[in-house]
This record gives structure tokens, sequence and C-alpha cells, in this order.
């Protein structure tokens, strides 16, 4: 299981420790996260357990890698974006941004903020186990019952269902490039969506076995890390074997942040032996 790793800074006067969590974005997340809260703890459990779930997530897997030959569209990725939703979460409420679901009064807790971003992350995916086209607005419509069902076992009455069910519902439609996220928690799925790209996981889809940009940019990504920024509350830093890795960042994860509503609270830089490029903020 991946662990956060620890910077230390020390300055001449004195000294003075900054510790920064460097945490690697790895399906090992959901599983840390899903422990802090008796709520996230049940509702994964539900979400692993339940068979409609993983039929259609082994069913995504066999449209997109089987049939399109893509890359992983399956629970593995469900289970990292869920967790990094979490991860991103915790960064944004440790620095006092304000959620949209919150401020509207649909999510009554902290606690429910997760739920809903948890819920999105490891369901925006399901749409593939009808077609790749179109599959954010599938996913969406099959994840209604779902969420019916697994609200309902986790306490909740028809009201709050409707409530939250609207939101995972909205996040998971809005994870499609072009759609703008309405509410940060959207913005939190969509971009953790697009962060599952280290060692050929890219989310632009690729044929696998085919030599193209599309597969050299994907292969060429070695690490991602989400973690508290410095300028601005979400840092992210890409880590690549060479530059073909830019492709990947241009193409999927700045588009994202574009329609997530978090452009202004997101840096992104760029890794590689020799130099660091930065993308966010300009």
């Amino acid at each position: 299981m991946d662990r956060p790793k620890v910077k230390y800074i020390f300055l001449s006067e004195g000294i003075i420790t900054l510790v920064i969590a460097l945490v690697t974005v790895s399906p090992a997340l959901i599983y840390q996260h899903a422990e802090t809260s008796p709520l996230l703890k049940k509702a994964f459990q539900l979400l692993e357990e339940d068979v409609e779930v993983s039929t259609l997530l082994k069913m995504s897997n066999i449209m997109a890698v089987t049939r399109l030959r893509y890359n992983d569209h399956g629970v593995t990725h469900a289970r990292i974006v869920a967790g990094t939703s979490l991860e991103i979460v915790s960064i944004l409420s440790k620095r006092g941004i304000e959620f949209t679901t919150l401020r509207d009064g649909t999510a009554k807790s902290l606690d429910e903020v997760k739920l809903i971003v948890m819920l999105s992350g490891y369901l925006h995916d399901i749409g593939n186990a009808v077609h790749r086209q179109n599959h954010e607005f599938l996913g969406a419509l099959l994840a209604k019952d779902i969420l019916d069902r697994v609200l309902s076992k986790l306490g909740y009455d028809v009201k709050r269902v409707v409530e939250l069910r609207q939101e995972v519902m909205h996040i998971i439609y809005s994870t499609e490039y072009d759609a703008q996220c309405l509410t940060v928690e959207c913005g939190i799925t969509k971009i953790a969506d697009g962060l599952d790209m280290a060692e050929g996981r890219a989310r632009i889809p690729y044929k696998l076995g085919k030599v193209d940009m599309h597969a050299v940019s994907a292969l060429s990504i070695k690490r991602v890390e989400v973690f508290e920024g410095e300028l601005k509350p979400i840092r992210i830093s890409v880590y690549v074997s060479d530059m073909a890795g830019l492709f990947q960042l241009e193409a999927v994860l700045l588009p994202k942040i574009k329609t997530s509503l978090l452009e202004d609270l997101i840096e992104v830089t760029l890794h590689t032996d020799s130099k660091t490029l930065r993308f966010y903020p300009r």
C-alpha cells in the first residue's frame, strides 16, 4: 500500500519544518479514506458487494478493453478515482474552500460531501457497459437505481436519497470533457478521473499494442502526485520519463481542469529528470 511521502524544508534562522504529504494517485487511497468514517466505510462496502455495480464495471472493461482495445475502465479505475476524489476533498476542506453541496443544503455535513464524491468516482464510468459513445450520459442514467438502493441502505429517507442521488448523477454526466461542472464536488471527481494516468493508465483512450502518440505519451507517465500546494490549495505533480507525457496533460487533464470550477485552486507541474514545467498558474 502506498504511503504519503514527507518533505522537510529547513530554514537557516533556527529550524522551521514544513511537512507536506505527497500522495501518489493509486488504488490504495480509497481504502485509507474509507476507514476514516463509518458512513464512507459502509458505502464503500455496499459498492464493492453490489452485484450490479461489479458486473457493470466488468462489462465496461469488456467493451473498452476487450472490444475497443482501450485501457482500463473497470474496478481498478473506479477505486482510483473514488480515492483520489476523497483526497482532494480533504485538501480543500483543510484550506477552507466552500463546497457547493454544503452551501446549497443538499449535503448536511463534510461526510456527505465525501459520500457524494466517492459514489461519483466509483460509478462514473459504468456507462461504458453500454457503449463508449455518450458513456457519461448513459452512466448517469444507469446510476439512478444503484444510488437509490445504496443510499436507502445507508438509512436516508426518500427526500434525502433524491437530493444526494441528483448530485451524483450531475457529476457522472459532467465528467464528459466539454460538460461544465456546476459544483465544486463535480470538479473534484472530474479532475480525479484525469489523474489516473500513470504507467499506461492514461484517460485518453489509446489502442493497446499500437505504437502511436497516444500510446507513447501514456506509457511515459511514471507517477502522479496530488497534495496541498504552496501557491494554490491543490498541487498536482506529474512525473514523466520524457516529454511525450506532455500530450496527456494537454489532451486530458488541462481540458478537465478548465470545466471543473477549480481552475483557480490548482497548480500543475510536469517533471522530467532535467526540467520542471509549470502549467497552472501561468
